[in-house]
C-alpha cells in the first residue's frame, strides 16, 4: 500500500507517474530504508520539511546502486504528485537551495513544455554552490544553474531518462514562449546609454575647439600650402606610376610575343623530327620486307634441293638390289623359286667320278 500511487493523481504522459522512473531505480527505491522510515506518510505540507533536511542532489551510487535521500522524495512527489503552486514555490525558494533543485527536478518530469522553459530558464541567474554524490560514492562540486542546463540539454539526470522536450526556437516559432530576455540586458542598455553621452560629448567638445582655432593664423596659411603641395606631388606621383604601368604593359607584350614565337618554333621543330621519324620507319619497315621474302625464296629453294637428293637416292638404291631382291620386291610367285632351287641341287650333286 505504502508504494502505490494516489487515486487521486493524473497520469502524467499517458502512464503512471511512477514509471516515469525505470523499474530498476525504483525497486532500488520502495527496498531503501530512507525510504521506508522517512517518507511513509509524507503529504504535500509535510514533504517541504524533508526537502530542507536536504544536503546534496544525487541518483544511485555505491556496488548495490543505492539511491539517495533527494531521488526518494522525487520519487514521493510523483506518488503524491503535488499541486503546481506548491512546485511553483518550490522553485521559487530562495532561502534553501536543495528545495528549488527538487522543484525543478519535478517540474522536468512532469510539466509541459512551455512551463518547464518558463520557470527554469530565471534559475540560470542562480550561482550558489551544491553538493552532488557521484555513482562511486564521492561528493563533488556543482552550482544551481549547472543542474539547470543539464535538465534543459541533457537526456539523462540523477539516472533518470528525462522526458523529450521541444527546442525553445519551435516554441517561439510556434508563438508559444516569447524571445530569451538576459537578465543583464537592462544592465548592457544602461552601459550604453552612458557610452552614447560620453561619446557625445566628446565630439561636442572636439567640435568647439576646431571652431575656436579655425582663425587665420600663419600655421593655418602653411597647412593650405602644405596640402596644395601634397596635392601636386601626388598627382607627379601618379603620372610617374602611370607612365611606369605603361613600360611595364609593353614589356609583358614582348615578352608574350617573344614567349609565342618560342612555342612556334619548337612546334615546327616537333613536326618536321616526327615527319623524319616516321620516313625512316618506313623505309625500314620496306627493308624489313624485303629481307623476309629473300628469306622466304632462299629457304623454299633449300627445301626443293633436299626433295630432289631424295628421290635421287630412292631411285639409285632401287637400281642397285640383287635380283632375288628384285623378284621378292616385285612379287613373282613361289614356284619359280622351287625350280631354281631343285636345278642348283642338281648340278651339285656328285657324279662318281674322282679327281686325281
Amino acid at each position: 500500500m505504502a508504494n502505490r500511487t494516489d487515486p487521486a493523481a493524473k497520469s502524467i504522459r499517458g502512464t503512471n507517474p511512477q514509471n516515469l522512473v525505470e523499474k530498476i531505480v525504483r525497486s532500488k527505491i520502495y527496498q531503501n530504508t530512507y525510504w521506508k522510515e522517512q517518507c511513509f506518510g509524507l503529504t504535500a505540507e509535510t514533504l517541504v520539511d524533508k526537502a530542507m533536511e536536504l544536503d546534496h542532489i544525487g541518483g544511485t551510487y555505491g556496488g548495490n546502486r543505492k539511491p539517495t535521500p533527494f531521488m526518494c522524495l522525487v520519487m514521493k512527489m510523483l506518488q503524491i504528485q503535488p499541486e503546481k503552486d506548491i512546485v511553483v514555490e518550490f522553485i521559487k525558494n530562495d532561502d534553501y537551495k536543495y528545495v528549488r533543485v527538487l522543484g525543478a527536478f519535478y517540474l522536468r518530469l512532469t510539466g509541459i513544455d512551455s512551463d518547464i522553459y518558463r520557470y527554469l530558464e530565471p534559475l540560470y541567474n542562480d550561482y550558489r554552490k551544491v553538493r552532488r554524490k557521484s555513482p562511486d560514492g564521492n561528493f563533488m562540486l556543482t552550482h544551481v544553474d549547472e543542474v539547470i542546463d543539464e535538465l534543459l540539454t541533457r537526456d539523462y539526470s540523477c539516472d533518470i531518462a528525462l522526458p523529450r522536450i521541444k527546442k525553445r526556437w519551435t516554441l517561439e516559432s510556434l508563438g508559444v514562449l516569447d524571445a530569451r530576455k538576459s537578465v543583464l540586458e537592462d544592465d548592457f542598455e544602461e552601459e550604453e546609454e552612458k557610452d552614447e553621452m560620453e561619446q557625445d560629448g566628446l565630439e561636442e567638445e572636439v567640435a568647439h575647439e576646431k571652431d575656436y582655432y579655425r582663425a587665420r593664423s600663419p600655421a593655418r596659411e602653411r597647412e593650405r600650402d602644405w596640402r596644395r603641395d601634397s596635392h601636386r606631388h601626388r598627382d607627379r606621383d601618379y603620372d610617374r606610376d602611370r607612365d611606369y604601368d605603361r613600360e611595364r604593359g609593353r614589356g609583358r607584350d614582348r615578352e608574350r610575343d617573344r614567349d609565342r614565337d618560342r612555342d612556334r618554333d619548337r612546334d615546327r621543330y616537333r613536326l618536321r623530327e616526327e615527319k623524319e621519324y616516321g620516313y625512316e620507319r618506313e623505309r625500314d619497315r620496306e627493308r624489313e620486307g624485303r629481307e623476309r621474302d629473300r628469306r622466304d625464296r632462299e629457304r623454299g629453294r633449300r627445301r626443293s634441293r633436299s626433295r630432289s637428293r631424295s628421290r635421287e637416292r630412292k631411285r639409285h638404291g632401287r637400281s642397285s638390289m640383287s635380283p632375288r631382291r628384285h623378284e621378292a620386291e616385285d612379287g613373282n610367285a613361289p614356284e619359280e623359286m622351287m625350280e631354281r632351287t631343285t636345278l642348283i641341287q642338281r648340278l651339285l650333286k656328285p657324279t662318281g667320278f674322282e679327281h686325281p
